[in-house]
């Protein structure tokens, strides 16, 4: 998505039901109208509320031709989208559903922006229904800046690309691949003039998926492009259309964002801080590594996530105790689920079998859920 000033309007149509009864003898009548109309929003930048909780944007940025889009109570659609732009440039709008803030419109008991270092984990949804003739990505944005802002252009975007039809790419180039939240992505990085952006693109269609958002952020952090002390400010879900649009839809959303060690939603956790020891054996062109992470913070860890980055030439071949990914560079190592609780002064162990070429190097940097780790 490219950004651009907003301002926004809330529209929210209901009807209520009407029910007539009439009793005689041994019969009764009743006759009841919809209980719920949906909301249709043709101002450029437009929005409402669903489910008390989120915000649904029009979005129409890049074209002064008309965007019309219906909401539901799970979400939108397209319902008319005039018009086209240039695919090689930027999209027309972006249409889309988000929890956070974005340019002082802030959803509703958001409990962003917060702190990466502060978030155990970001469990989103997103169903979506796509159309053929029309010039689209479908993709996930999340926001990161340095400041807790909640009003213009953050620092740096990650996109998922769901999908994409006609010919257009993200921004910038590709500089890889990579697995992450056990999916395969093509991986671009680039800066559209306002922010950095760092894009994953599916290689096939997706059309539903539940995943963690911070899988996403680490990988952000991992390459240099956001930092364990920014924030997050949003998480959205639409699309960017360069022709035509309409009938797209977001069909469900969900977003929650767990903040704290204990993982529960919305409070702060104590502090969270830890240890990592990491004991190799090495032969000839192999390796094993047992990793041991230790909570040496003031609250229990529901749920970890260690991140690390591989030197050149390491590729993971099987693991125990942990399912980790990608095989190579910037990895996660994510809990069993008989290993998932680390208590206060506790610990947890894993390993990997791998292979390497050149020299051998241990990694120079682990992260908790986040937080950075001290190594024994």
């Amino acid at each position: 998505m490219r950004p651009s000033p907003h301002q926004v309007r809330s529209v929210r149509g209901v009807l209520g039901a009407l029910l007539t009864s009439l009793v005689s003898l041994a019969a009764l009548f009743t006759t009841v109208s919809p209980a719920q109309a949906d909301t249709s929003i043709c101002e450029p930048f437009g929005s409402t509320t669903i489910q008390g909780r989120y915000v649904v944007q029009n979005n129409r940025w890049g074209t002064s031709e008309t965007q019309c889009i219906t909401v539901t109570d799970s979400g939108f659609r397209i319902a008319q989208a005039d018009g086209s732009v240039p695919t090689n440039g930027a999209p027309k709008s972006y249409p889309s559903v988000f929890n956070g803030c974005h340019y002082t419109n802030c959803s509703p008991g958001t409990s962003l922006p917060a702190r990466l270092s502060t978030i155990s984990s970001a469990p989103t949804s997103i169903s979506y229904g796509y159309v053929s003739n029309a010039v689209y990505d479908a993709a996930y944005d999340i926001w990161l800046d340095p400041t807790p802002r909640t009003d213009g252009v953050n620092r740096t975007e990650i996109m998922v690309w769901f999908n994409k039809v006609g010919s257009i790419q993200p921004v910038g180039s590709q500089v890889g691949s990579a697995t992450v939240a056990g999916r395969q992505w093509q991986v671009w990085s680039g800066n559209n003039g306002s922010n950095d952006v760092l894009s994953f693109v599916a290689p096939s269609a997706i059309t539903s998926w539940n995943f963690d958002v911070m899988d996403f952020v680490r990988q952000a952090v991992s390459r240099g492009l956001a930092q364990n002390d920014w924030y997050l400010t949003s998480v959205q879900a639409g699309f960017e259309p360069w022709q035509n649009g309409a009938g797209l839809a977001v069909t469900s959303f969900s977003s929650t964002v767990n903040t704290g060690s204990s993982g529960d939603p919305g409070t702060p956790g104590g502090s969270t801080a830890c240890k990592v020891t990491y004991a190799t054996n090495v032969w000839q062109g192999g390796f094993t590594a047992d990793v041991t992470v230790a909570n040496t913070g003031s609250a229990p860890v529901s749920g970890w996530k260690l991140g690390f980055t591989l030197p050149s030439g390491q590729r993971i071949t099987s693991a125990w105790g942990a399912t980790v990914s990608p095989a190579s560079g910037a990895v996660t190592a994510a809990n069993l689920a008989y290993n998932g609780q680390i208590p206060a002064g506790g610990q947890v162990s894993f390993g990997f079998q791998g292979t390497y070429s050149g020299s051998f190097a241990k990694p120079s940097g682990f992260s908790l859920n986040g937080t950075a780790c001290t190594t024994a």
